[in-house]
C-alpha cells in the first residue's frame, strides 16, 4: 500500500509531528547508524535501464492498439505515461508540455521554447520537437501537429491524467474534435510488463527486503514512527535505491492503515507495521511487514495468522483468466468465516486486497471487488490484505507478484510466522 510520489515527504513529517519531542532525534539516530550503515553496498550493479530498442517497441504497440482501437493519436503529460513511452524526465506545471503519440510516424513533443534543450536530454525515441512562447497557446501547436499529420478529423485519445486545462484547450483549438480515453492504448500497453521492467521491479523489491532486514534488529524503545522511518530509508539510499515512501505505524496507529495524528513510540508489546518501498530506475516495490517489540500476545498472534492466510487465499485465486476481483472475493469470503466484515466493514479489512505496480506505485488494476478485468502475464500487483481492529491496533503484510502463464510468481517471499517477521 502506497500512495502518489507527492506524498512521501510529507506522510514522514506528518508521522512525525510530536506534541513531545522525541528521546532520540532523527539525525542523532543516523549518526549513530553510521558505522552499521558503512556495512551496507550498493545492490544496483548489475541493473540494465530500459534501452531505446524496448521504448520504440512501446511506441510500436502503442501504434497497433490505435489502429485497433481506431484512435488518430493520444496526448499525454508528464508522468509515468510520458517516461514509458518516450523517456522524458519531466515535471507538470502551468506550462504545458506533452507528447502527441500518433498511429503513424513519430511523435512530437510540445514544450515551452526555454525547456527544449532539457527536454532533448532525456527524449529517448525519435520524434519532432515543437516550442512555443510565453505568448502562445500551446494547445494551437498540438492542433497543428494533428493538422499536419492529417489527424484532425480522427478521433484523440486522452491519458487518463490529462489535466482538465488541456483537454479544454484541445477543444477550443481544434473545434469539433472527438476526444476519447485513452486507456486501450495506455493501460494495454503498460499493465503488460516485459522482462527488462519485471528484473528492475525484482531489484527493487530485493533492496526494501534487505533494508528490512538491516532495520529490524536496530528498533529500539521509545523510537518514533519517524525514527523508525529514517533508518529505512537510510538503508534504502546506502543500498542503492531511490526512495519512494516509508510509512511506520506503532501501536493502536496500526489500526488505520494510513496512521495517526497521535505520535506513538515503540514499547514492549506494541505492533510496529512498517509499508516501504523504492524505486530502481523508476521501477517500485511496495513491501509491508508487521511484527512485535518484544513478546506478542495470543490476540496479535491469531490475527498475524489470519492475514497470512488471506495472502494465501488471494495468490491461490490470482490465476490467468480470473477477474481481478475475484481475489479480492476470495479473501473477504475466508475473513468472513473468522467473523471479520462483512465486506469492507470493520473490524476487518477496509481497503481493497491488492492494486497494480510498476513505473507508478498504484497502477490499473485493483484487486477489487467488482473489477472484471482478467488476470493475464505481464500484469503485476501488490498482496495486502491485512486486518483492522480499531482502538487496539492492525497487521499488514504485503508482498507483490507478477502474472507469469503458469500463474503467480512473487517478488518477495511472504513471511509465515510472526516469530521470523523480515
Amino acid at each position: 500500500m502506497r500512495h502518489d510520489r507527492s506524498f512521501p515527504a510529507s506522510r514522514r513529517a506528518f508521522l512525525g509531528a510530536a506534541v513531545a519531542l522525541p528521546l532520540l532525534s532523527v539525525p542523532s539516530i543516523l549518526r549513530a547508524a553510521e558505522p552499521d550503515l558503512s556495512g551496507l553496498q550498493p545492490m544496483t550493479g548489475d541493473i540494465v535501464p530500459i534501452g531505446r530498442a524496448e521504448r520504440a517497441a512501446r511506441v510500436a504497440r502503442a501504434q497497433a492498439l490505435m489502429r485497433a482501437n481506431n484512435i488518430g493519436a493520444v496526448l499525454i503529460e508528464p508522468g509515468a505515461s510520458l517516461v514509458y513511452f518516450t523517456g522524458i524526465q519531466w515535471h507538470r506545471s502551468e506550462r504545458l508540455t506533452a507528447a502527441i503519440l500518433p498511429a503513424e510516424g513519430e511523435a512530437c513533443i510540445v514544450t515551452p521554447f526555454f525547456e527544449e534543450p532539457s527536454i532533448r536530454e532525456t527524449l529517448d525515441v525519435p520524434g519532432e520537437v515543437r516550442v512555443w512562447q510565453e505568448d502562445q497557446n500551446p494547445l494551437q501547436l498540438v492542433a497543428g501537429f494533428l493538422k499536419d499529420r492529417k489527424l484532425a478529423g480522427r478521433t484523440i485519445g486522452i491519458e487518463e491524467t490529462l489535466r482538465y486545462f488541456a483537454v479544454d484547450g484541445l477543444q477550443h483549438a481544434l473545434p469539433g474534435v472527438k476526444l476519447v480515453s485513452a486507456n486501450p492504448v495506455v493501460r494495454g500497453c503498460r499493465m503488460i510488463k516485459t522482462p527488462s521492467e519485471l528484473a528492475l521491479m525484482q531489484k527493487a523489491t530485493d533492496i526494501t527486503i534487505a533494508a528490512y532486514r538491516w532495520v529490524h534488529p536496530r528498533v529500539e524503545k521509545g523510537m518514533t514512527g519517524h525514527d523508525v522511518s529514517a533508518l529505512m530509508d537510510a538503508a534504502t539510499i546506502k543500498l542503492g535505491g531511490e526512495v519512494e515512501f516509508s510509512l511506520v505505524l506503532i501501536g493502536e496507529a496500526a489500526a488505520y492503515p494510513h496512521g495517526s495524528r497521535t505520535v506513538h513510540r515503540v514499547a514492549d508489546g506494541q505492533i510496529v507495521l512498517m509499508d516501504c518501498g523504492c524505486n530502481v530506475q523508476g521501477y517500485q516495490s511496495d513491501v509491508s511487514r508487521t511484527f512485535v517489540f518484544g513478546a506478542a500476545s495470543k490476540e496479535q498472534r491469531l490475527v498475524w495468522d489470519q492475514v497470512h492466510q488471506g495472502q494465501q487465499a488471494a495468490i491461490k485465486a490470482a490465476q490467468v483468466g480470473a477477474a481481478a476481483g475475484s481475489v479480492d472475493d476470495a479473501v473477504r469470503r475466508l475473513y468472513e468465516s473468522f467473523g471479520y466484515g462483512p465486506g469492507y466493514k470493520l473490524p476487518g479489512l477496509s481497503h481493497r486486497t491488492g492494486h497494480g505496480i510498476g513505473l507508478d506505485g498504484h497502477e490499473p488494476v485493483n484487486l477489487v471487488h467488482g473489477e472484471m478485468t482478467k488476470l493475464a502475464p505481464g500484469m503485476c500487483f501488490s498482496d495486502e490484505p491485512g486486518i483492522y481492529l480499531p482502538g487496539k491496533f492492525g497487521v499488514r503484510l504485503e508482498d507483490c507478484f507478477h502474472m507469469t502463464e503458469s500463474g503467480p510468481t512473487w517478488f518477495s517471499e511472504p513471511r509465515v510466522s510472526i516469530d521470523d517477521p523480515v
